[in-house]
């Protein structure tokens, strides 16, 4: 099964994905995640990555999509996940071009729906360990002794710089403008489901598995 997660920034996806790959043996494919992954690789496509980041230039349409692609060769019976991409309809016109050309399909797109002042509370207490990903937060989830990972023990906790209120409005009005139309897109054709993405972790995980269903 090969999903997307739609969702505007903090709407959870990345959390909701890690629970994917590990019931279900899925890939989850980051965009964040592979262009630094490709970046320390020294492939071709890697050294390319490091250039523009070098630069401080944003990463053009055809690096991500030559990503997508290189991914989409390995053999992953479990299916994949996109998080993060597509972000356009461009790239979703790309997305659906390469899965096709390796005898793929697109199941379902989940649409995780966010209230956005909610979203702005959730996203400002947020902070993760550094070493692990885990994610926490000020009110609804703290570790069990603070500044310590319940998952890995480390004491590296993080908090993004971005992670404040008017930073967030900021990123949401931009994946507004760019990113929402792909509703409407996915709707169309069918594939669309939404779910609530503010509810408890577990109750967002069970609406997700009958989407998927």
């Amino acid at each position: 099964m090969n999903i997307i997660l739609l969702g505007p920034p903090g709407a959870g996806k990345g959390t909701q994905a890690r629970r994917l790959v590990e019931e279900r043996n899925m890939i989850q494919l980051s965009t964040g995640d592979m262009l630094r992954e490709a970046k320390d690789s020294g492939t071709e496509m890697g050294e390319r990555v490091a250039k523009v980041m070098a630069a401080g230039q944003l990463v053009t349409d055809e690096i991500v999509i030559g990503l997508i692609e290189e991914k989409l060769q390995g053999d992953n019976a479990g299916g994949f996940i996109f998080d993060g991409f597509p972000r356009t309809l461009p790239q979703a016109d790309a997305l659906g071009a390469l899965l096709t050309k390796y005898g793929k399909s697109l199941d379902v797109v989940v649409e995780m729906q966010v209230d956005d002042e909610a979203l702005v509370n959730r996203i400002t207490g947020r902070f993760t360990c550094g070493n692990c990903g885990e994610v926490y937060h000020d009110d609804t989830k703290r570790p069990a002794k603070d500044d310590v990972c319940d998952v890995c023990g480390e004491s590296d906790m993080k908090r993004r710089a971005d992670d404040n209120a008017d930073a967030l409005r900021t990123r949401l009005m931009e994946y507004y403008k760019k990113t929402s139309p792909l509703i409407g897109y996915y709707y169309a054709k069918g594939d669309l489901r939404s779910i609530n993405g503010l509810g408890e972790i577990e109750d967002v995980a069970g609406e997700i598995k009958a989407a998927l269903s």
